[in-house]
């Protein structure tokens, strides 16, 4: 706590250019991402799909997997170079402060004499903030729905369901983010320096909510949960539950199709009760043991405990250890009054203003824990992959990768460096080679040379 308190005092020095300092991270992170971004583009410019699948993918694929590739790329120099720009405007133009003085009157004007403090002029700030970001960011949104998904035929929503489910996304962002918001300043508030040990907690707690409420009062707004029919593959899947005491409670398949034409399956719950969740399109587009097989690389997540080192690792920007860093580094800057000031707030210090302006702050050391992140993800692939072939579904995995692979029209190759930077999953081709593939076989598994022998949870049979 006291090194903490030293490090803020040091870090508070009047006159400091921390909007010049802030402006750069943004500028340097550009310019890096797009330098990776340049290398990957090349790779997406080549002809011939990687040796490794060569003998299962279609030139005409392959073609229209690169060309997806980059539009994609393209859209993404677009969007970045967008959002740098919005940055730059908001920072250029002051429009945080302005923000917060109109959010200000407003609240003066509108709101009860005992509704006047902080955290209900931070709670007018922030949806106004919210709603002018979301109105900014509708052509780059319209342009990846309707231009770019749609001309590669993975677009399936309408604009009336696009707007509507904005529209439901923006009822979702007040009606929880106003108790979440509020909770989150009063502990700051009422704690003193030693807050972020109690939004720690808070954060946990959050977390254990989100995990219970969303499949029942969330998904649904969205999406449409129907319970599995029975058949070959209900049989499958709860056969390879059993025989790996998964807790199983529900078997659900969400119409995916509503939306797009790309396919999943993943799994949710508490620890004693978990459903799992399989898209339309993957059944559909899968042969029954193909689906299974990719099941068992899921569920070799949960056998493994690679969820729960996940969840106390990142959380991405969520909550638990991440997260906890994240509060203490906060409890530096947040009386830093040269980064206030360098903003614009020479006599009121908001707690929000400051968590914004930390963030940015913090750019270049989530970057690297970004990086880290992905090193352990890849990782972590190599092992449920591993997982599933010892449970017998070797040759059904690799199918089933390369038919998802083909259907999504996934990158088929990547530059290294960008693959480190950006990719959670290793590239196709790495995980054929891992699988032994051979073209209609597969031979023994060969793990990554960076990943660790998995153990094996108890109480399961292999």
């Amino acid at each position: 706590m006291d090194l903490l308190q030293r490090l803020g005092r040091f870090l508070d020095r009047p006159g400091f250019p921390w909007k010049r300092v802030l402006i750069g991270f943004s500028v340097a992170q550009f310019v890096f991402e797009r330098c990776l971004a340049a290398r990957q583009y090349s790779v997406l410019k080549r002809t011939k799909p990687p040796k490794a699948l060569e003998g299962e993918v279609s030139q005409e694929v392959f073609d229209k997997s690169q060309a997806y590739g980059r539009a994609k790329a393209k859209f993404g120099f677009v969007s970045s170079l967008y959002g740098l720009i919005q940055a730059f405007g908001i920072t250029y133009y002051d429009v945080l402060p302005k923000l917060w003085a109109i959010s200000s009157v407003w609240t003066n004007r509108f709101a009860p004499a005992n509704y006047r403090g902080e955290i209900v002029h931070t709670l007018v700030f922030f949806f106004t903030f919210n709603i002018i970001t979301t109105i900014i960011d509708l052509p780059m949104s319209y342009y990846s729905h309707f231009v770019l998904e749609d001309k590669f035929g993975f677009n399936k929503q309408t604009v009336k369901l696009w707007i509507t489910d904005m529209l439901k996304q923006q009822a979702l962002v007040i009606i929880l983010g106003a108790p979440l918001l509020s909770g989150f300043l009063a502990i700051i508030q009422k704690t003193g320096n030693s807050f972020f040990y109690y939004l720690f907690l808070f954060s946990i707690g959050i977390q254990m909510f989100a995990i219970t409420i969303y499949p029942i009062a969330i998904l649904p707004l969205f999406n449409k949960l129907s319970p599995l029919q029975e058949g070959p593959l209900k049989i499958g899947v709860e056969k390879l539950a059993k025989r790996l005491n998964f807790p199983l409670k529900e078997l659900y398949v969400i119409d995916g199709s509503k939306r797009s034409a790309h396919s999943n399956a993943y799994f949710y719950g508490l620890p004693w009760k978990k459903h799992i969740v399989i898209y339309d399109t993957l059944i559909e587009q899968s042969e029954t043991e193909e689906v299974v097989a990719v099941l068992s690389h899921e569920l070799g997540h949960w056998g493994l405990s690679h969820t729960t080192k996940l969840f106390g690792i990142s959380q991405a920007s969520i909550s638990s250890f991440h997260m906890f860093y994240v509060f203490a580094l906060f409890s530096v800057f947040i009386n830093n009054r040269s980064l206030y000031q360098s903003f614009g707030f020479h006599k009121e210090f908001p707690i929000i203003i400051g968590f914004i302006l930390f963030s940015d702050a913090l750019a270049p050391l989530d970057t690297v824990i970004k990086l880290l992140m992905n090193v352990l993800s890849r990782k972590f692939e190599f092992q449920a992959d591993e997982f599933a072939v010892k449970l017998g579904y070797s040759k059904e995995l690799a199918k089933s990768l390369i038919k998802l692979q083909v259907q999504n029209l996934s990158t088929m190759d990547a530059d290294w460096m960008y693959a480190s930077y950006h990719f959670s999953h290793p590239i196709l081709p790495e995980r054929l080679g891992a699988l032994g593939w051979k073209g209609g076989e597969t031979k023994a598994y060969k793990q990554d040379p960076d990943a660790e022998k998995p153990s094996v949870a108890s109480g399961r049979e292999l």
